[in-house]
């Protein structure tokens, strides 16, 4: 694992929240966006830290600590998220800046890079996980799902989701539920494969007006109904009680 190198983090944040209520369930948070992501997702709608990183600007982190420092009497925590951002290797020093700070980290990831996950688990800089499963364990439903051939980025979402389950660290999975993409079936799969898990939420795909996606076909989709995603919640309870929709 990474350790502190100096007062300078060269980490490549790419956008910054200062004030959350929707980032981490109950908690009123900072958020960081991270770039790059090795999935291409149809109907991701933050595509620009994906495709086009560098036409964003970089924001300093010393910026960023010296907000987080002046209200952590009153934050609850800061969320990580992305673009992916177990994709940097000095992700474990912006969590240990930031606990320094006396903040706890939420972390965003598609679950690609376990042993990432593993060591910030054991270092203990990080207090929450949210960890993406975009699709029913088979290669070729995560496949569609991700945009890219899923046989090693579904092997390393299945070593993260072992991770977890066995670790102490507070954790969720989630799914965001997309027309097209998933059914009812599909969600009593994914909720099987993570039986006995602490939480598991699902999201619903809804594109704000006027928001793109990766998939321009994607930003035209409506969302599923509520009777639908009810009939989604209640497929996953037979498998993961604790389920819950965001």
């Amino acid at each position: 694992m990474h350790r502190l190198t100096g007062d300078h983090l060269g980490m490549e944040i790419k956008g910054f929240v200062d004030l959350s209520l929707v980032d981490w369930d109950g908690k009123l948070t900072s958020v960081i966006f991270l770039p790059r992501c090795n999935f291409r997702c149809p109907y991701c709608h933050n595509y620009t830290l994906v495709l086009c990183p560098g036409k964003e600007k970089t924001i300093p982190f010393e910026r960023v600590e010296s907000y987080l420092t002046s209200k952590r009497d009153w934050l609850d925590g800061v969320c990580i998220t992305g673009g992916e951002p177990t994709l940097h290797s000095d992700l474990p020093e912006l969590c240990s800046r930031i606990k320094n700070i006396g903040l706890p980290v939420k972390l965003d990831t598609n679950g690609t890079n376990p042993q990432m996950v593993e060591g910030l688990i054991e270092e203990r800089i990080v207090d929450y996980i949210a960890a993406d499963i975009k699709a029913p364990l088979t290669a070729h439903k995560y496949s569609r799902a991700i945009g890219v051939d899923s046989e090693n980025a579904l092997r390393e979402v299945k070593e993260t989701i072992g991770v977890l389950l066995a670790s102490r660290v507070d954790y969720e999975f989630r799914t965001t539920v997309v027309p097209t993409l998933h059914g009812e079936e599909d969600i009593e799969e994914i909720s099987r494969d993570i039986k006995g898990c602490k939480k598991y939420v699902l999201q619903r795909f809804d594109v704000s007006v006027g928001k793109k996606t990766l998939d321009p076909a994607f930003s035209e989709l409506k969302p599923f109904a509520d009777d639908e995603i009810v009939s989604f919640l209640e497929a996953a309870r037979k498998y993961v009680p604790t389920t819950r929709i965001r």
